[in-house]
């Protein structure tokens, strides 16, 4: 395998990388997600990243609206990330696949569908603000794909801003165990300097430019008088036993007197990726400190495609969910071909779709299996991609991120190897919240307005589109607000069709406070054996967004299975319209 030429932060200067460079090996590859709150720092922070890696030459500025991921022109006139950008770039030896989503709640689905192909995240925290409500929501998220992460906590350098506050903010919020392993120290004649302490290396981190790319690591003072010293020694000792608590192999090692350094990242990464502890990091991505020990430690401690296993797929109709004979594909490019569509987009070149190939190799010109129909299709363009730009591939291999043109696929669909066929588990997008009216402005529109909407669906799996039954209206239903504002504008923007909106309609969601209990009886006697029936519905409220959860407990065939599919399906009946 050929070499990058990126080295780790110890370097005083990260050299520019080659944007092309051999296939690293599977376990060299990282694909995780930077989420966060809305204006916690992850385009600053990836922006950053960007350039430590050599895939920028120069950071672009959120507030300036230059980024190279927030390339759309919403984004930059309204200074948020609206749509997941994906990259890849090359640190220590490692390809990275870095996936910037959005913060703001109303594009929900973009973290939803970005973590279902990502093997870990990196959560952003504002130093100043601590965990915050979408905090909360894409943890949640990350928690349903069992998604091991990394905490940044940013913004160090503003007042404020406390690292030990948030760290327990952390503990607290989310019932984890966290291990600060770069935290900020003071030094004295350093009072606007942001400088960091590496618990695990026992090192000062100091930059000695503007710009954040020259890193010093400096000794600790040898005097145990000092209280730097003192104040290292303490965070280690901790940092220390809270891993041996949770590893009892590193435990073993720590009792007796032979724990090096090389065993305690190896006890961290084994409890990262088993989810046992989260390490927290700080520093700023706006003056770019802290970013390359960040990027140290996506490396040592966040997954490989081959540390998270094998992939299995669905249920179908000759498989159960309990059935062993479920199909699985070993993340291996010797395995059968395995990949998952998680986002399409539109634009001037037609269809792109964003492609996760969890075994085999998808190849430009071979014939794959599409397990939604059955149907097979010729593989067309491969991409590698970049924000907006794009660079030709031939080959995707196991465990890369990649992209897909012209294939007539919607978000969720898997494609395999025609003679080993499997379905993986599709995305599931939240649902809508919020709708409103949409009609053409000029008549003779309609037709476009329909297939503008058509492509809509397609890109955006959580816009809902329906035809009110009463007043013939077309409405348009999202996850918010702005997810509508942007959703229209793009119908003009991107289909050429100006629209017509009306007043929007909030659709409450609704549940009961608390179970009820309703009990029914048949009881006829005209003559022989008589009929007897007795009948008890319960209902009670179940986890928001899951739906109706139906369970037939009928017992003694006094209740014939004919009638329990009409039971339930007035049920789903009842639950259309509520009181709100």
């Amino acid at each position: 395998m050929t070499r990058s030429l990126v080295s780790r932060s110890d370097a005083r200067v990260a050299p520019r990388t080659p944007v092309r460079s051999a296939l690293p090996e599977i376990e060299r590859i990282r694909n995780f997600g930077v989420v966060a709150h809305v204006d916690a720092g992850k385009t600053t922070l990836s922006e950053r990243i960007l350039v430590l890696t050599g895939r920028l030459r120069r950071a672009g500025e959120v507030h300036h609206g230059n980024t190279a991921l927030d390339h759309q022109k919403a984004e930059q006139e309204k200074g948020i990330t609206i749509t997941a950008a994906t990259v890849r770039c090359l640190w220590d030896d490692h390809a990275l696949h870095l996936v910037d989503t959005p913060g703001h709640v109303d594009f929900g689905v973009e973290v939803v569908r970005s973590l279902r192909v990502l093997d870990g995240a990196v959560v952003v925290l504002d130093g100043v603000a601590g965990v915050e409500p979408q905090t909360e929501t894409v943890w949640r998220v990350a928690d349903t794909r069992d998604l091991p992460r990394v905490v940044f906590v940013n913004k160090l350098d503003r007042a404020g801003a406390s690292f030990e506050r948030t760290v327990h903010e952390i503990e607290r919020t989310f019932g984890v165990v966290a291990l600060p392993l770069v935290v900020p120290v003071e030094l004295q004649g350093a009072s606007e300097e942001l400088v960091l302490l590496d618990v695990v290396a026992g090192q000062l981190l100091r930059w000695t430019d503007d710009e954040g790319r020259v890193l010093v690591r400096e000794a600790l003072p040898s005097s145990p008088s000092s209280a730097l010293r003192a104040f290292a020694d303490a965070s280690r000792e901790a940092l220390v036993e809270t891993v041996a608590n949770h590893d009892d192999a590193f435990a073993e090692l720590w009792l007796a007197g032979s724990a090096s350094t090389e065993a305690l990242v190896a006890a961290i990464r084994r409890g990262t990726i088993a989810r046992r502890v989260v390490p927290v990091l700080g520093g700023s991505a706006f003056q770019n400190r802290g970013v390359q020990p960040l990027l140290d430690a996506v490396v040592s401690y966040l997954p490989s495609p081959l540390d998270r296993g094998e992939v299995v797929g669905v249920s179908s109709e000759e498989t159960t969910e309990d059935d062993a004979e479920l199909p699985r594909r070993a993340p291996s490019d010797d395995a059968p071909l395995a990949a998952l569509a998680f986002k399409v987009v539109h634009d001037r070149h037609g269809a792109l779709v964003f492609v996760r190939v969890y075994s085999g190799v998808l190849r430009e010109g071979e014939t794959v299996r599409r397990a939604r129909d059955g149907k097979t299709f010729r593989v067309g363009r491969l991409v590698r991609l970049f924000a907006d730009r794009r660079e030709p591939l031939s080959a995707v291999h196991a465990g890369e991120i990649a992209g897909l043109l012209g294939a007539d696929l919607v978000t969720g669909d898997t494609l395999a190897d025609p003679n080993h066929p499997i379905a993986l588990e599709s995305v599931h997008p939240p649902e809508p919240v919020m709708e409103l009216s949409v009609e053409p402005e000029r008549s003779k529109d309609r037709d476009r307005l329909g297939e503008a909407l058509r492509r809509l669906l397609v890109e955006d799996p959580s816009v809902r589109v329906r035809v009110d039954e009463e007043t013939g209206q077309t409405l348009l239903a999202g996850l918010g607000e702005l997810h509508l504002e942007i959703a229209t504008r793009r119908l003009r923007e991107d289909h050429g069709v100006e629209v017509r909106l009306g007043r929007p309609k909030v659709a409450y969601r609704e549940t009961l406070p608390s179970v009820i209990e309703h009990a029914a009886k048949l009881q006829k006697q005209s003559g022989g054996p008589g009929q007897y029936a007795h009948v008890v519905v319960r209902v009670g409220p179940a986890e928001p967004g899951e739906g109706l959860v139906f369970s037939d407990r009928t017992v003694g065939g006094s209740v014939p299975k004919a009638f329990v599919p009409s039971i339930e399906k007035g049920l789903h009946d009842a639950m259309t319209r509520g009181p709100l």
